[in-house]
């Protein structure tokens, strides 16, 4: 007998069994259930007893296929990842990097236009991905950025100096990770149309030919919150965004967030009346920061292209300062239903202002001519992505952020080094 994650008993599955045809069907429904509970509650929000509960099962019944929740989930990653080690693939098969990373993308979309077919399995998502903390996926998810990394390679271009390597592939992963957030808005008719519309952005970027590189601006995103304050407000909301980046909305647990300013739970609802309060004040702090971003950005004029790379590159440096990241637009979809739609709604209104910005560039000929809502998006999740370039590109400083990553955003990942 084994003791399962919840405190469950079962016995182990019999591993030098063959597998019949009705044990891969029931594994196979397991790990479609999980997907579902992992997409929607995060690692720390799924649990055996809902996945096994949407198939009209008992937990133990779960715990025969896989011994515990964390077992389950690390199934999950895997097999999203040997999916898009197909994907990666089907780019590497053709001779030019425009073409791997055009075969690439078109590879993804076609992939998500099969799933809303019924004709695909869904995957996980990769948000909560490094909480499992699991070797295993870990190793297998770095083989798949390695792998990845060759898209950008063409025997007709120099070679990218490593670092430069692993910022790009990490902002081409990070598009095709978030992609899934806009795609709502297309006609499932239209998947090819906007596959084709982003990897024009990937490739060619948005500012017009021959506009030369910005200067870089500072901007002024700080706020009047006390941050020296032992339990103030600003510090419950670093330690609460810092959590839920890490783990999950469920993760961040009222317990752990005082535990990590070393508070007691009752100095927590000193200054907060409850864990979901909080939460969208993580949020109501990012979407700040950006605002403050996007105005301080406008006020210093210019061109568009001027305005857009002069925020974008606040926000990256911020966010890899690290001393108060941003919380993670993804943390959204951990975060309880009834939170999420006006969320959604605030992150929908700076993509809007990052369209309009985008026309006035069309416009005044500092942007080439896009698909604006497209070219927001992106904006948002390079910017969101930023939080863990640390991971994938060790030794950029926040300071060399812009030409690294900024820059070959705005440019296009297969621009030269500079």
């Amino acid at each position: 007998m084994i003791a399962a994650a919840d405190g469950e008993a079962a016995t182990l599955p019999a591993a030098a069994r063959t597998p019949t045809r009705r044990y891969e069907a029931r594994r196979k429904a397991i790990l479609a259930s999980a997907v579902e509970e992992l997409n929607r509650k995060g690692l720390r929000g799924m649990t055996l007893g809902e996945v096994a509960a949407k198939l009209d099962l008992v937990p133990t019944a779960v715990i025969y296929y896989f011994r515990n929740k964390e077992e389950l989930a690390a199934a999950c990653f895997l097999q999203a990842i040997a999916r898009f080690e197909a994907l990666i693939a089907a780019g590497l098969a053709q001779p030019r990097a425009r073409e791997r990373i055009a075969a690439f993308v078109g590879a993804f979309f076609a992939f998500k236009q099969a799933c809303e077919a019924g004709e695909a399995e869904r995957i996980a998502v990769f948000n909560d991905m490094r909480a499992l903390n699991s070797a295993a996926v870990n190793g297998t998810y770095e083989a798949l950025f390695r792998h990845a990394r060759e898209l950008l390679d063409d025997a007709d271009r120099a070679s990218l100096p490593r670092l430069h390597r692993n910022a790009r592939t990490h902002l081409l992963l990070s598009e095709i990770f978030w992609a899934v957030a806009w795609l709502k808005d297309f006609e499932f008719a239209d998947y090819g149309r906007a596959a084709a519309r982003m990897t024009a952005i990937i490739t060619e970027g948005l500012a017009a030919p021959g506009q030369p590189w910005p200067q870089r601006r500072p901007l002024d995103l700080t706020h009047a919150d006390d941050p020296s304050a032992q339990a103030s407000s600003e510090l419950f909301l670093r330690a609460a965004t810092e959590l839920i980046n890490a783990e999950g909305y469920h993760g961040a647990s009222v317990e752990r967030i005082s535990a990590r300013l070393k508070v007691s739970k009752g100095a927590f609802y000193h200054h907060n009346e409850t864990k979901d309060e909080l939460v969208m004040a993580c949020f109501q702090r990012a979407f700040d920061i950006m605002w403050r971003a996007i105005r301080a950005a406008e006020a210093a004029g210019g061109s568009a292209l001027e305005v857009l790379v002069s925020l974008s590159s606040a926000l990256v440096e911020y966010q890899l300062r690290g001393a108060a990241p941003l919380l993670r637009a993804s943390a959204m979809t951990t975060a309880p239903e009834a939170l999420q739609p006006e969320l959604m709604a605030k992150f929908d209104r700076i993509s809007h202002r990052f369209a309009a910005i985008i026309s006035d560039g069309i416009g005044d000929g500092s942007i080439r001519p896009i698909d604006v809502n497209v070219a927001a998006q992106m904006i948002t999740a390079m910017i969101n992505a930023a939080a863990e370039l640390h991971y994938f590109a060790p030794g950029l400083t926040p300071e060399a952020a812009a030409d690294h990553y900024v820059r070959p955003f705005f440019q296009g990942l297969l621009s030269p080094a500079d």
